[in-house]
């Protein structure tokens, strides 16, 4: 039996074509979400803006049927939309206020369920779906843009148990042959199998295990742990344009991303780093606040400058705070690091350039599409975050951008991935992790 799915407002917002993703189904998109749109057309958020222009666009296209979308129209993919009144008559709960957009929105699916066939709600916002539980109407996420759950999302690495032959092998030629088909530039542990404390690390490429190149002592000061080593590799190999880095604070990947990406700077592999966070222009255009660009993003920035101070700090030259200060600020006055706001990627080509997105797991999908589609010739995007960490009301850890990006580009030659595992925090960090639960 076919469908019906009242969509709301949070799932058109977030991903406007949504509305071509129900096959043969019936849409019904409640009139309170055309006044929720309506509202939105003039949103501080440049990716809003331009989900409610497309679906202004699309809905007016629709109007030029026969029939109108009060009465129902088809859809380009077969199935149909309407736009549907508030089935005011409708009985919710009396503590339920009759005007708030959410109620009015489950209200019409709870009226369409007199026409006997089964009827969704589809909606980003948990509470909502809470509510349609409590009035025995079925609620759902909208699942079309969700990648594999977090424990089954690409990790770029794996631990094989092999000969002490094959490990002789590559240590001698630096290169092992492999006959199973492995993602291209996913990373190995190979053990011993007799042995497990006989170990070696590679690199899978062009079907052989390549052995990973023998890393400095320390990493500014710091000793690399085995996945940190890997992250490393990837984001050194100028071969790979494309890098992805996840794991929990205190992993490291912000000091490996800034650290490399420093030593690629002064080796003239790129001309400069380009930082973005995402929680800038999230909800609020940074163009309306007081100052230049630089003065508005820089308390968004406080993260990045507390990891280039404690880089800093690893160099023996710089032996005061005045000095580490000093530095910091040099590499923005001479623009060898520039930050930006997200929302001013749009729409460029940006050449030779190290182009850092931290927090990246506050991303949209369509939002990590747009940055890395921005890459020109010579530049790297390095993304990386923490998918159980998410400050975006409408993302979770299987549609959030960095999410996104791992799963959907991973077999890219052109893509390296790495979950980073172990935290290194201090003591006092780690006992009120364990204890303040």
């Amino acid at each position: 039996m076919k469908k019906i799915y009242v969509l709301d407002t949070s799932v058109l917002l977030q991903n406007p074509q949504a509305l071509l993703s129900f096959e043969d189904n019936t849409v019904v998109i409640p009139e309170v979400v055309i006044e929720e749109l309506d509202n939105k057309k003039a949103d501080q958020d440049p990716e809003i803006k331009a989900n409610v222009r497309w679906i202004a666009r699309f809905l007016d296209g629709l109007r030029q049927q026969e029939t109108s979308l009060y009465e129902g129209v088809k859809l380009p993919g077969g199935g149909s939309l309407k736009v549907e009144m508030n089935c005011l008559d409708v009985k919710l709960p009396e503590t339920w206020k009759g005007t708030k957009a959410d109620n009015r929105i489950l209200a019409v699916a709870k009226g369409l369920q007199r026409t006997g066939q089964p009827v969704a709600i589809v909606t980003k916002d948990i509470f909502m779906r809470i509510k349609a539980d409590t009035i025995q109407v079925e609620a759902q996420d909208f699942k079309s843009d969700q990648v594999v759950d977090l424990s089954e999302q690409y990790t770029g690495w794996e631990e094989v148990r092999v000969s002490a032959k094959k490990i002789e092998t590559m240590y001698r030629e630096g290169v092992v042959p492999w006959s199973k088909k492995e993602l291209p530039n996913k990373f190995f542990i190979l053990k011993n199998r007799l042995n497990p404390k006989q170990s070696v690390l590679g690199k899978y490429t062009d079907k052989k295990i390549v052995l990973l190149r023998d890393p400095e002592p320390n990493f500014y000061g710091f000793k690399l742990n085995t996945l940190q080593k890997f992250a490393r590799e990837a984001l050194l190999d100028d071969s790979v344009p494309l890098v992805t880095i996840s794991g929990a604070t205190g992993s490291g990947k912000t000091l490996l991303a800034l650290g490399v990406g420093l030593e690629k700077v002064d080796a003239r592999t790129v001309r400069r780093m380009l930082i973005c966070r995402p929680n800038i222009g999230m909800g609020e255009d940074i163009g309306l606040l007081p100052g230049r660009e630089e003065e508005k993003i820089a308390p968004y920035m406080r993260p990045i400058i507390d990891n280039l101070e404690q880089l800093i700090d690893s160099k023996p030259s710089y032996d005061s705070d005045k000095e580490i200060n000093s530095k910091v600020s040099y590499l923005f006055d001479k623009r060898v690091i520039v930050t930006e706001a997200i929302q001013f990627l749009q729409g460029r080509s940006i050449v030779k350039q190290w182009i850092f997105i931290d927090e990246a797991q506050n991303l949209t999908p369509k939002q990590a599409k747009g940055i890395v589609t921005r890459a020109g010739e010579g530049s790297k995007v390095v993304l990386v975050g923490d998918p159980e960490q998410i400050n975006h009301p409408f993302l979770d850890a299987r549609t959030n951008g960095l999410s996104f990006t791992i799963e959907m580009m991973k077999g890219s030659t052109r893509h390296s991935h790495i979950t980073l595992s172990e935290t290194k925090r201090s003591l006092l960090a780690m006992e009120a992790g364990n204890r303040m639960k």
